[in-house]
């Protein structure tokens, strides 16, 4: 081939390709450190609870501190708000004022899980068990036979919160029972969807009885003695808990190269901590910086702790106040990021993936034009302005990216919280990780993707 036809393919193809092709020792050593700090988040937040609580507390050993509303601020200052223990909001004030806009990373810190309910414990067949209900899309059969843990908060009536932590480090394990392959024949002829019964996905919690022969329920008796024992509550104060049931094994790498990592939870949290860890590390941006991490995004986005609530409005109505600012001057001239996972290329399922225009693995940070399902629905859909905005500020960075959808048109789809952005009358695109298996108890993602991730959400506080 002659100079000039490379040249010609230089300039007239897409450049794009295996990231590890493209990044030098220094990238990888970086992002190797990266990963290791992401995989310790991952293990101290299983639940949004405690990815809030881990969040304050990197924020407020890189300087953060509580925002008070009527709070003076000069740039560089580094507040954050907590709204009810379950999402919070971060900022970095920059030079301009917020008349000129905001630079904000929108994510959410809720996974897939199991939740108990209301009345949850009861013996059968001298076995205990406790009754879940399952939170966000998950498929059902997944969840049966894996190790799992109960984690959460149980509220008192004389307004005591107690933590409540099952199934950590050496300590017993819960477990959803499945059915043995010998009495399965009529279960395996059911579609793979209906096989397990969400009314099924009940944990066993254990099988000792407490008391005497001809004591009824004394299994029960004795789970509800132990819990007891251990955290001082009594049935009745189940009804004012949220106790999550989630995967009992910690983020590992995988691949004989490590080159991956396995985890609970990288929906979403693998583009939380990059935001997260993007902003702590910044000193004073041109452009305020913005952080959101929300609640309920695997449910609609609904609730006092979900995208669509005021809290979001009211912290930025708050910053805008105190620099004179009206909120809506600031959303006409701001940006989002919403960063949120997308669904990586897998070979082993071609038959819903569009390969020339999904994500692949180490590709780097996935764009989404849009996102939603069949004709775009539920998608913001950015223009094109904004698009090429997005490659302009990731190019300049030296991030990693590619653009993409989430498999073939009527195969299905998904959402993100861009459209509760971009309804708010700002100017927001999607981007994010390409995930193997995404909303499985154990999910997997390319380790350079995690940190161009990273790389991005940094370009963007900083344009």
């Amino acid at each position: 081939m002659t100079d000039e036809m490379k040249a010609k393919r230089e300039l007239l193809f897409s450049g794009s390709k295996n990231g590890y092709d493209r990044v030098d020792q220094q990238t990888l050593d970086a992002m190797e450190a990266y990963c290791r700090d992401y995989k310790s988040f991952l293990d101290h937040s299983k639940t949004e609870r405690e990815c809030t609580a881990h969040t304050v507390a990197l924020a407020e050993a890189a300087g953060f501190i509580p925002y008070e509303r009527g709070m003076a601020l000069q740039p560089g200052d580094r507040v954050y708000r907590v709204n009810r223990k379950k999402s919070v909001m971060l900022a970095v004030i920059g030079r301009e004022s917020l008349s000129e806009g905001a630079q904000i990373v929108a994510c959410h810190i809720d996974s897939p899980r199991l939740d108990l309910k209301p009345h949850p414990i009861y013996e059968d067949s001298e076995l205990a068990y406790g009754k879940t209900h399952y939170y966000g899309g998950i498929r059902k059969y997944q969840w049966v036979a894996i190790p799992l843990q109960l984690r959460g908060v149980v509220a008192l009536k004389d307004g005591t919160a107690v933590s409540v932590v099952l199934g950590e480090g050496d300590e017993p394990k819960f477990v959803i029972n499945d059915l043995l392959p010998h009495l399965g024949g009529e279960q395996g002829k059911k579609p793979l969807n209906e096989a397990i019964a969400g009314e099924t996905l009940n944990i066993l919690m254990g099988s000792r009885p407490l008391g005497d022969s001809e004591d009824s329920d004394r299994v029960k008796l004795r789970v509800l003695d132990l819990l007891h024992e251990k955290y001082g509550i009594c049935e009745d104060d189940l009804t004012s808990a949220e106790l999550e049931v989630v995967p009992a094994f910690n983020a590992t790498d995988i691949g004989l190269d490590g080159s991956l990592i396995g985890a609970y939870g990288h929906d979403d949290r693998v583009c939380s901590y990059a935001a997260l860890k993007a902003l702590l590390e910044l000193e004073t941006p041109t452009k305020t910086a913005v952080c959101m991490l929300a609640d309920k995004e695997e449910i609609g986005s609904m609730g006092v702790t979900g995208m669509q609530s005021a809290f979001f409005d009211t912290f930025m109505e708050d910053l805008c106040e105190s620099q004179g600012v009206a909120l809506r001057v600031c959303y006409e001239s701001a940006f989002c990021l919403s960063s949120d996972v997308t669904a990586a290329y897998d070979p082993n399922f071609t038959e819903v993936y569009e390969k020339r225009n999904d994500a692949q693995v180490n590709h780097g940070l996935g764009l989404c034009k849009y996102t939603g399902a069949r004709g775009k629905g539920g998608s913001s859909d950015a223009d094109a302005e904004t698009v090429a905005y997005v490659r302009r500020v990731m190019d300049e960075a030296g991030v990693v990216w590619q653009i993409g959808e989430m498999g073939k048109i009527d195969a299905g789809g998904g959402g993100t919280v861009a459209q509760y952005m971009a309804n708010r009358n700002i100017t927001t695109i999607d981007a994010g990780v390409p995930v193997l298996s995404m909303h499985a108890p154990f999910e997997t993602v390319g380790k350079l993707d995690c940190y161009m991730n990273y790389l991005g959400c940094k370009a963007v506080y900083l344009a």
